[in-house]
């Protein structure tokens, strides 16, 4: 029922989208107002990335050379979070252009986007939107949900919402097993020269907020209330996933993609809003600051420890505090804030007066090489000012 009742859905929107584009263009782009993506001048930018082969929790891809071979040249992610498309049309344009302003400088081969992206009161609309501009950029993109996007865990409307992204060709988003927490719970396997598994990128839904029901299932104490954490059937994905993976590649090194960061994103600040955050030394900060505390959840499911017991997993990319910028290493892993993108949420400029020189709305660009080794750097909306 759901897949027929998405269908009639869908396609609505899209004829509804084909005539408001027409009126726009006529309109000389004064009306709809709702199309904030027009704007943003999106053009076809293609990639010589190519999927190898798909399956339904995850697609295996590779970039291929001039020659038709899978090739371990540089392979550039560029990660956005928080784009917040909500009711400012004027500060969703802004969003929209100056986060397609950086894929076109870029010309990344994978775009990952961490969560809160689409939330206005036309979200399924608008998600289709979104996700037609991205197509037209010929790029492969993923994203998990954010705590914004939906109030639910596995209802029709976050179903709809991952497949208004996934029925589009590059998209790579799955809605992952049936028997896990939430929807957008899968992989996305990269290879290199000869078929060798070079990374594998784990996206993750990390829901919305601590709810009663969690307190038998998972064992959250009474008096502990705040966000969501990652549930025990993920980790258990997790952890089974890379024993499978490996069995078949051997070793090999992955990046773990969510929208409420880790507990561990707290050990790297000392300190708090009012008095300011320094570095604690509990981790080797590589760059950025904190601002704000880190919203985790107040429970710690154990997701760290699955990662430093199976030894693959080097990168966690998280979202969700709009005004952290930091890339920090912990015990061996990065811990790393993508940077928002957003104008409509709160940010520099509404929490301390800061002028737009020194926000940090922008994208963060991890460019994987050959011998396995990866460079993060955050790359910020205010060199377009």
């Amino acid at each position: 029922m759901y897949m027929l009742w998405a269908f009639v859905r869908q396609s609505l929107i899209r004829i509804y989208l084909f005539f408001a584009k027409l009126v726009y263009k006529l309109s000389g782009g004064k009306r709809p107002k709702t199309l904030f993506c027009q704007k943003a001048n999106a053009e076809h930018i293609g990639t010589r990335v190519r999927v190898v082969s798909s399956d339904k929790y995850s697609t295996t891809i590779a970039k291929f050379d001039a020659d038709g071979n899978m090739s371990d040249e540089d392979f550039v992610i560029l990660t956005g979070t928080d784009l917040h498309l909500d009711h400012g049309m004027e500060n969703n344009e802004k969003t929209v252009e100056r986060f397609v302003r950086h894929i076109k400088d870029i010309k990344p081969d994978l775009i990952v986007l961490t969560g809160d992206i689409i939330l206005t009161d036309t979200q399924q609309i608008d998600a289709i939107q979104f996700a037609q501009m991205m197509e037209k950029l010929g790029i492969y993109w993923t994203a998990v949900f954010g705590n914004h996007e939906v109030r639910e865990e596995r209802g029709f409307y976050k179903y709809l919402l991952l497949k208004d992204f996934a029925d589009y060709e590059h998209c790579l988003c799955k809605l992952g097993p049936d028997e896990l927490f939430g929807y957008g719970n899968y992989t996305v396997n990269i290879l290199g020269k000869g078929g060798r598994l070079r990374r594998t990128l784990f996206f993750f839904d990390s829901g919305r907020s601590i709810i009663d029901s969690y307190r038998e299932e998972h064992g959250v104490p009474a008096d502990l209330k705040g966000y969501d954490f990652l549930k025990n059937s993920q980790i258990n994905f997790y952890k089974c996933t890379i024993d499978s993976l490996k069995s078949k590649y051997g070793d090999f090194p992955s990046f773990v993609y969510l929208h409420i960061p880790l507990v561990e994103f707290a050990n790297a600040f000392d300190g708090d809003e009012e008095h300011g955050y320094l570095p604690s030394g509990k981790c080797k900060l590589l760059y950025g600051e904190q601002y704000e505390s880190v919203g985790s959840s107040p429970f710690n499911s154990g997701m760290f420890d699955a990662i430093l017991e199976k030894g693959s997993t080097d990168g966690v990319f998280a979202g969700h505090d709009h005004i952290n910028d930091w890339c920090a290493v912990c015990k061996g892993v990065y811990l790393v804030y993508s940077l928002p993108g957003g104008y409509n949420e709160y940010h520099m400029g509404t929490r301390f007066g800061k002028p737009e020189s020194e926000w940090v709305q922008g994208v963060t660009v991890t460019t994987l090489h050959a011998d396995g080794t990866f460079d993060i750097k955050p790359v910020y909306n205010r060199i377009y000012l």
